[in-house]
């Protein structure tokens, strides 16, 4: 049997083309490197860009990086000339909370909700079509959007193109083709593996925003094993209140495990005594770090 090229836990940001659909393009990346693969945000088949995949273990960050913000450039095409300035001033009037509804072509059910935009700049008016960026949450349909914009302009309009350039974290310029994956990976089936482990990203670059929690080595295993993290094994600690998602790293900032918080950071400290976070998600194999906890005889 073929050993994986990566089986993970990493992250693969992939440039997706226009036409397969975000599930295949994830399940192609899996049969290149030989991983359990999983796809932060889907996109439609007729729209590229930016599409994180989760590799092995990272699979597991999915429910925290579908929350995360998005951006995407699009192009509307209007239904009849409308004035540039008049193009500016409705698309300006869309920034904040606003109410929306799936599109009959969306696979979720079409209940109304609500989705903030946080920033909306028209790049470019060309006649009947206007470029615009968008800067919007986790869940927001541009094709209604556009649609919005059309008939607030008194005209009605569509999306005609559309490019995803930031998921979360994650920009364009961390993309990689399938092509260029496919290639590094021949290369380090051959034995040269520098270009493959290029693209493929630690699943710490997911989650630069989270307060990070520093555990000592003895500490670590226990994680592992799901046991709730106490003061003692507690090194360096930010400043976080009770219920908080935080991140549970080592002193070489590897990810262990996001956990939640059961009390407030100022009710304790490195070293001390008590239950401090209960672990959510556990990221790293156990074994990795030495055991350093005891069991008591019975």
């Amino acid at each position: 049997m073929t050993e994986p090229l990566f089986p993970g836990p990493g992250i693969v940001v992939i440039d997706k083309p226009r036409g397969p659909s975000s599930h295949q393009v994830a399940a192609w990346v899996g049969e290149i490197l030989g991983a359990e693969v999983g796809h932060a945000g889907t996109l439609d088949p007729q729209v590229s860009g930016v599409l994180v995949v989760m590799l092995g273990r990272a699979v597991r960050l999915a429910r925290l990086l579908l929350r995360h913000e998005k951006e995407y450039v699009a192009v509307l095409r209007l239904h009849a000339d409308v004035d540039e300035a008049r193009v500016r001033e409705v698309a300006a009037e869309f920034v904040g909370r606003l109410y929306q509804r799936p599109p009959r072509r969306s696979a979720v059910k079409r209940q109304l909700r609500i989705r903030r935009i946080y920033a909306l700049d028209v790049l470019e008016v060309m006649g009947r079509l206007v470029l615009f960026r968008v800067r919007c949450e986790a869940g927001t349909y541009i094709r209604s959007l556009c649609h919005h914009l059309g008939l607030v302009m008194g005209c009605g309009g569509q999306m005609a193109e559309l490019r995803r350039t930031r998921s979360g974290a994650f920009v364009e310029a961390d993309a990689v083709t399938l092509h260029a994956l496919k290639d590094a990976a021949v290369r380090a089936a051959e034995g040269d593996r520098a270009g493959l482990e290029a693209m493929i990203l630690p699943i710490e670059a997911a989650i630069p925003d989270l307060k990070a929690v520093i555990i000592g080595d003895r500490a670590v295993d226990a994680v592992c094993h799901g046991a709730v993290l106490a003061g003692v094994g507690i090194v360096e600690l930010p400043s976080f209140r009770a219920g908080e998602t935080v991140a549970l790293v080592t002193r070489q900032g590897e990810l262990v495990a996001l956990a939640r918080t059961l009390i407030e950071s100022a009710s304790t400290a490195p070293g001390q005594p008590g239950l401090v976070a209960a672990p959510e998600t556990v990221f790293m194999a156990p074994g990795t770090y030495a055991h350093g906890w005891k069991t008591k005889k019975p």
